[in-house]
Parts: C-alpha cells; sequence; structure tokens
C-alpha cells in the first residue's frame, strides 16, 4: 500500500522529499491538482469542493495514509476530510509554535503563506494558544505560489517580489520567518537575499513527516517496498512529469544547506 501526498501543484513535494529520505522504503502517491492551482485566490466553498474530489480519486488507489501537504487545503478541509474516511489523514500547520517557543528576547516572528491560510480561524486559534505576547507579524505572498509553478526560480523576479512585499517591514527584528505554505520552500535561497543568515526559515514540513512516521507504527502500517512514487494529476495518471518532478525532488535536496 502507498502513502499519498495531495497538493494543488508542486509545493507538496517539498513534504514528500522530507518523508522519502526518512521512510526511503516506502511505495508513494502524488497527487497534484494542476488544473484547479493555484488554492490561495479561490473562495473556501470552492477549495472544499476540489480536495474532496482529489480525496475520493486518491482513496481509490488502495492508499494507507494521506498527507494534505498544502497549508491553504488544511486549513479549509481537514476536518471534513477525516470525517469522510477512515485512513489516517494529516495535514499542514505553520510552524508557529516552535518558532514562537525559541524566539529570541526583544525579537519577532514574521509568518508568511497564502492569504485564505492567513485568513482562516485555525491559525487565529494556534495564534491565540502560543502567542500571548503578540509576537507575531503575518504577511501573504501569494505570487511565489505562480512562481513556483512556472518554475522561475533563479531568474530574480521572487526576490524582487519579497523586496516589495517586505519594504515596510523591519526585517532585522524579526529573528525567525515561518514558511507557511509548501511552495515558499523552493525559494528558501530568495529568502535568505532578502533576510541574510541570521534569520531562521521555519517550515511544518519536518513535523508533519515525523508525525507520520508516529501514526504509520502505532498502526502497525511501516512497509519495507520498494520505494517507488506514481504521479498524478486531477484525477489522470502523470507519468510523463515524472522527470520534471525529479528535476524539483533534486532542487530541495539542494535546498538543504539553506
Amino acid at each position: 500500500m502507498r502513502i499519498a501526498f495531495f497538493d494543488s501543484g508542486i509545493g507538496g513535494l517539498t513534504v514528500l522529499h522530507q518523508a522519502k529520505k526518512l521512510m526511503p522504503q516506502e511505495d508513494y502517491l502524488y497527487y497534484a491538482d494542476t488544473d484547479h492551482v493555484p488554492y490561495g485566490s479561490k473562495t473556501k466553498e470552492e477549495i472544499r469542493r476540489y480536495v474532496e474530489e482529489a480525496v475520493d480519486f486518491i482513496a481509490a488507489q488502495d492508499v494507507k495514509a494521506l498527507v494534505v501537504a498544502c497549508n491553504t487545503a488544511t486549513s479549509v478541509a481537514i476536518q471534513s476530510l477525516r470525517a469522510r474516511y477512515s485512513f489516517p489523514i494529516l495535514g499542514m500547520e505553520p510552524a508557529v509554535k516552535p518558532a514562537v517557543k525559541n524566539i529570541a528576547v526583544s525579537k519577532r516572528v514574521l509568518v508568511t503563506a497564502t492569504p485564505v491560510t492567513l485568513r482562516e480561524q485555525k491559525l487565529h486559534d494556534l495564534l491565540l494558544q502560543v502567542d500571548q505576547n503578540h509576537k507575531t507579524d503575518l504577511l501573504p505572498l501569494p505570487k511565489l505560489v505562480e512562481l513556483a509553478e512556472q518554475g522561475c526560480f533563479d531568474d530574480g523576479q521572487a526576490a524582487n517580489y519579497l523586496r516589495e512585499a517586505t519594504k515596510d517591514f523591519e526585517l532585522q527584528q524579526y529573528c525567525t520567518v515561518v514558511l507557511g505554505c509548501t511552495h515558499f520552500n523552493y525559494f528558501k535561497d530568495s529568502f535568505r537575499q532578502i533576510l541574510g543568515d541570521t534569520v531562521t526559515l521555519l517550515d511544518g514540513s519536518s513535523g508533519t513527516v515525523n508525525n507520520l512516521h508516529r501514526v504509520l507504527a502505532e498502526k502497525n502500517l511501516l512497509e519495507q517496498n520498494s520505494g517507488t512514487i506514481r504521479y498524478y494529476t486531477s484525477g489522470r495518471e502523470a507519468e510523463e512529469l515524472r522527470p520534471k518532478y525529479d528535476l524539483l525532488l533534486n532542487r530541495l535536496e539542494k535546498m538543504l544547506n539553506y
């Protein structure tokens, strides 16, 4: 049986990459809803419908667990998915808790994500729990999703966009920037250009994958398979995308140094 990863596009590959490093002998399914990307500009009703259609398809592929590797989809649809299916379903959450826990004295945390994720009550409930001293600020960065889907990683567009988006922020006051969208991990080098080397970039991928491993172990679902990945896009098998996705996974391996 396979472990499934779902995202609106290529962002969830950043979480799949972490899973393959921790569990290299598991078999995986990756589903990108490319017909409807990006989710961050859609209504909640549209997102919920797209996600449920996708997971209906995924559930028929003999999967043993699902990671909703998209912060936006998690914030909108995770509860309805868990009520709908019996296999374990894990979601993404901006890494606000560890960021605030380890905050430096007199410093702040900047949480970046899509507009939908930043508006959702799920995030604001989390902030109420962990940030009683109001040390976090929120910054939507929707264009990074578009740039990632277009493959615009090294042409300077992302760095220019980040400079413009952060021009009203005093960046020296931040010790941590939370990457609250899985697409943002492709641009760690661009964030470094803007923030320098003293700011910590924090995302929720490793925490989600560690939790996935724990859940599978508890349910005795860990397997020793061949480590294959099967790709789908919006209800269609997408083997033709394997070369592109392999290149993206290689890029993520290089991003580990950032």
